[in-house]
């Protein structure tokens, strides 16, 4: 049997993170990533406050020479009307912009800077068995070409994103308090000429007729993006033909996307994510810490995922490092605890989002500059800082800013 000091599970942007981490603090760390990369992976739209962490692992330098778009902000659409948020009028201290990234690209680059700094990957491994009973946890794999490792470590970080590896192995998930939405997507060529539209934003587009369907586009270099749109399942379930046909006739029914991609060349073929909102009962246990998706993931909408993923990779590493010191830890206190009332900040927006509330106020003619620059911050990632009282109490102060929006909005029509 192997033994080693930290297992990772999973190479994307919590798992190279954390392992970097760790290996400056010189802790012995293994990561097994079941993919070759690079491999393809939605959540592209990076915010500012993932950059924090992508310096603290030593990594920014090679990001930002990596040539990915520049990203300063989000804008949305809906029935021709148009509102966007800059990162730099943003009531939080930290980054006015960051990048989007094709994430076969960006998570290469950071599991390749993780092994420039000493950290072991193994590409092609999966992950068949946990077993957390005895003093040391301990995982059973099987890599290329059949070859199976026995390992043994002092602490597991489940980095696996939507594989779910240690929750769908020690029955840790539960359901997703949101209902069952699907994804279609794809990359394009989209053919904008210059100046067609802000290539340094994600767009977020209204479907006409269904609220609670959105689209987004993710500009990349070299007049390509992503394009996905968002719905119930039930909704895109019963939308006729094949994904790509059915992904193009809806991107076509929103009148912003018809004009701007009339010479789009559709050349990637489309994917679908289904149910992809999920939940577990711990993000720690006995030998082990649930990172990024793994434990949790909320919605697309606000491009939370990776930021998310990244914090809680920051976070375990601190804790891990000292536990392994030999020193008291309270993994509730100093990981979920704090790491959830982000998570909970992001799932009050994504909820107003989809009942309605926050397309009413981003696209109401309130002026309310000092709102929107404390609600920007949150969308540049900044969702754990309780200086905000968008952050500390974000459904009172949401529920609150909206009825006066629609309150105004009635007395102007």
């Amino acid at each position: 049997m192997e033994h080693r000091e930290v297992i990772i599970v999973g190479a994307g942007p919590a798992g190279s993170i954390a392992a970097a981490l760790l290996k400056r603090s010189g802790r012995d760390v293994l990561v097994l990533e079941a993919q070759r990369f690079p491999r393809f992976s939605i959540g592209e739209s990076l915010l500012a406050h993932c950059l924090d962490f992508v310096e603290e692992a030593g990594m920014l330098a090679a990001v930002e020479a990596a040539g990915f778009q520049f990203k300063n902000g989000a804008a949305f659409v809906r029935d021709g009307e148009y509102g966007d948020f800059d990162f730099a009028d943003k009531s939080a201290a930290g980054r006015n912009s960051t990048f989007q990234v094709q994430r076969a690209k960006f998570d290469k680059l950071l599991a390749d800077e993780a092994e420039k700094q000493g950290v072991e990957i193994r590409y092609e491994v999966r992950v068949t068995s946990i077993d957390t009973s005895g003093d040391m946890p301990r995982v059973q794999a099987r890599g290329p070409d059949g070859v199976d490792y026995d390992i043994s470590a002092r602490f597991i970080l489940d980095a696996s994103g939507f594989g779910r590896t240690l929750p769908k192995l020690l029955g840790l998930e539960t359901p997703s308090t949101f209902p069952v939405r699907n994804a279609l997507f794809t990359h394009i060529a989209d053919n904008v000429p210059d100046g067609g539209f802000d290539r340094n934003k994600i767009h977020v587009m209204v479907h006409p007729r269904h609220r609670d369907v959105w689209f987004w586009l993710i500009p990349f270099p070299q007049q390509r993006c992503s394009i996905g749109v968002v719905g119930a399942k039930e909704f895109l379930d019963a939308q006729p033909g094949t994904p790509d046909e059915r992904l193009q006739r809806l991107v076509h029914e929103e009148s912003f996307l018809h004009r701007l991609l009339a010479n789009a060349q559709w050349d990637t073929p489309a994917r679908e994510l289904s149910g992809y909102a999920a939940n577990v009962t711990s993000m720690y246990g006995k030998g082990y810490a649930l990172l990024g998706n793994a434990a949790e993931f909320l919605d697309p909408v606000f491009s939370s995922g990776v930021t998310i993923a990244m914090r809680s990779a920051s976070m375990a590493a601190k804790v891990l490092d000292r536990q392994l010191d030999g020193k008291p830890v309270d993994w509730q206190a100093e990981f979920e605890q704090p790491l959830r009332r982000g998570v909970d900040t992001f799932r009050a927006y994504v909820r107003a989002w989809y009942d309605g509330r926050f397309q009413d106020l981003m696209f109401s003619k309130t002026d309310a500059r000092d709102i929107k620059r404390m609600i920007c911050s949150i969308l540049a990632g900044y969702a754990w800082d309780e200086t905000n009282p968008f952050v500390k109490d974000p459904e009172r102060r949401l529920s609150a800013v909206v009825q006066l929006a629609r309150q105004n909005a009635a007395m102007t029509a």
